[in-house]
């Protein structure tokens, strides 16, 4: 008698979101996602405040989290929150609306490709690099789109607005995102993604499609981030997570971005907050003070200044 062909068994599937300051956008994405078949087996949010999940407290779907404030912390939570009894884990932005197929696609490669450890989808639309999207608008261009043939190709990295991660290695080699990287994280997909691919394949399915709507409120104020897009690329340098090559090419890329901007007089983004904060870290690297975290202190001088009668009379 000839025994049964045994069969890869069905991989439990969970969607992490870290957030902050969005509670309308985290909102209407869960709903989204919540809508979507097959469900996940889990949807697990993480906020610094319950205020930033308003609505979403007695959703019975959704396993709700405080943690400390900043990407990197949040996401580490979700990780640990995760990590026992689940088998990938999607990392998807409070913005970012996936296609009915995208979970789909991504469970199969995860489960026909054991050496697979990280994966990021097709990004249809990114808002962020406009005036953004609405759920409504990003939903049509999934329609228009339809569905598209499953490939997959290496990447050198997810991108952090789509990101899915087998934890077996995670929890095994004892991984985590980079908690020197606060606030908004930049570049912490590459910095995860690095460290997580010396121990498989990092792919991107070209089948798993999304939107990304690009929400502007809740994101750093331009001095910040303009001291992360130079101050961060240096530290991955320094870890090894990024060579010298793709760093100095990164850094380079967005103060010209950002001098561009300035001079054209972008509406749409704070190039000359940014423009400030590049230079900021240019002076602290050449002064060997360099650090991610610095951006802290820049937030504290920034409330102070948001909150003395001057300013506040500027702005009314």
């Amino acid at each position: 008698m000839t025994a049964p062909i045994s069969q890869a068994p069905k991989l439990k599937i969970a969607v992490g979101i870290a957030s902050a300051g969005r509670p309308a956008t985290l909102l209407e994405t869960v709903t989204y996602i919540d809508s979507l078949r097959p469900h996940p087996e889990r949807i697990i949010i993480c906020v610094p405040n319950l205020d930033d999940a308003a609505g979403l407290a007695d959703r019975k779907n959704v396993e709700l989290m405080v943690g400390p404030r900043g990407l990197t912390c949040q996401r580490n939570r979700i990780i640990e929150a995760a990590g026992a009894d689940m088998d990938v884990l999607i990392f998807l932005d409070d913005d970012f609306i996936p296609a009915p197929g995208f979970i789909p696609r991504m469970t199969a490669v995860f489960a026909d490709n054991p050496d697979v450890v990280i994966a990021t989808g097709d990004v249809l639309a990114d808002g962020i690099l406009g005036e953004g999207l609405t759920q409504s608008e990003a939903i049509d261009v999934i329609k228009t789109a339809g569905e598209r043939g499953e490939q997959v190709t290496e990447v050198y990295n997810a991108y952090g607005c789509n990101m899915a991660v087998r934890l077996a290695p995670i929890v095994g080699h004892g991984l985590a995102f980079d908690e020197e990287l606060p606030l908004y994280g930049w570049l912490e997909d590459v910095d995860f993604s690095r460290s997580i691919a010396r121990y498989g394949r990092s792919v991107r399915i070209s089948g798993a499609c999304g939107v990304h709507l690009g929400v502007k409120s809740g994101r750093q104020p331009g001095k910040r981030l303009g001291y992360s897009q130079v101050a961060n690329p240096a530290h991955l340098m320094r870890k090894g997570t990024m060579s010298w090559t793709r760093a100095l090419a990164q850094i380079g890329r967005n103060i010209l971005a950002n001098t561009r901007g300035a001079l054209l007089n972008d509406r749409a983004v704070d190039r000359r907050g940014r423009l400030n904060g590049n230079f900021l870290a240019l002076s602290d690297l050449l002064m060997g003070r360099a650090s991610p975290m610095r951006i802290l202190e820049l937030s504290q001088s920034s409330n102070r200044e948001m909150s003395s009668p001057s300013i506040a009379a500027k702005r009314r």
